[in-house]
């Protein structure tokens, strides 16, 4: 096979394109599909100072270097989350990358900073590992973003990602959260704006990027994942690309443009609700919000 892009010898092959690509004409083609979205999706403007979500895995790792390479003020975030030998793990890679390029990592460490961990806070508050995990990386990626001056929240979310939890939401029909599965969510109500450069890139993509760029990255999958069902609905999308070529980025993009506006209204509606926790000021439906409650009982 030969690579697409100068016809030299090709080491991927990017199926859904039906193309091959060499090293460094793959490394470019994963550049320009995400300074592709962040133009499409006016993602970034001149200026914007750039807080990624870090956690050693190869999508944020991967997303890390490529935002940096395209030219953009972009610092990482690394939450430990104190799920024992793999949280250490994973915030080792990060910092690996980050002193390897000189590049600023923040850290914020939930044991040490909050006086809990994510076992302990999934286990009192009766929630799922990863319903707790996300409800804890949600509010901590915003705060740190507050309080250090950034003005954007980007995170690893690839195709794979966008493609299955938008399988989920449309089985349940869950229209809240249809209405906010969008690329890029505005700042607004307390929140910066947060945006996903990746979904343009799936996980077999980002990790070869990482691979031939020479980034080592966290393997081995989170333990208190095992049983999340989005993991199932990969799983399912996995089977219908690789008879379809395609389908996953036809079935996500296809959402954003034809379905998406459905939706949105009842976002906006819920953002109008908004108020400010008591605790910690974060917005809120309630007069305390979800994470200070999930602290307040997992400290007890």
């Amino acid at each position: 096979m030969k690579c697409r892009r100068c016809r030299g010898p090709a080491v991927i092959e990017v199926r859904r394109h039906n193309a091959g690509f060499c090293r460094d004409c793959f490394l470019h083609h994963c550049r320009e599909q995400v300074r592709k979205t962040i133009e499409d999706f006016d993602m970034l403007q001149p200026g914007d100072r750039v807080l990624i979500a870090v956690s050693g895995g190869k999508d944020s790792l991967a997303l890390w270097d490529i935002l940096r390479d395209l030219g953009h003020d972009v610092d990482g975030l690394y939450l430990g989350l104190g799920i024992d030998d793999y949280s250490d793990e994973s915030g080792n890679y990060a910092r690996a990358y980050a002193d390897a390029r000189g590049a600023k990592l923040v850290k914020v460490d939930l044991p040490t900073d909050l006086g809990f961990d994510i076992p302990t806070g999934s286990r009192v508050a009766r929630r799922a590992p990863c319903s707790a995990c996300g409800l804890s990386k949600r509010h901590l990626f915003n705060q740190a973003a507050v309080d250090n001056g950034y003005d954007v929240v980007a995170t690893g979310h690839n195709l794979d990602d966008e493609a299955a939890v938008l399988f989920g939401n449309v089985l349940r029909w869950s229209t809240d959260y249809l209405g906010r599965q969008l690329p890029v969510l505005p700042a607004g109500n307390g929140f910066v704006r947060k945006v996903k450069p990746l979904v343009r890139l799936g996980e077999r993509e980002t990790a070869a990027y990482c691979v031939l760029a020479g980034i080592d990255y966290q393997v081995e999958e989170c333990p208190m994942a095992a049983g999340n069902r989005h993991l199932g609905y990969k799983d399912a999308l996995n089977a219908i690309e690789d008879q379809s070529p395609g389908s996953k980025h036809a079935f996500y993009f296809g959402f954003l443009e034809k379905a998406s506006p459905l939706f949105t209204p009842e976002a906006a509606r819920e953002q109008e609700n908004l108020q400010r926790c008591a605790q910690c000021g974060t917005p809120t439906t309630g007069e305390v919000c979800a994470f200070c409650r999930l602290a307040e009982r997992a400290r007890r």
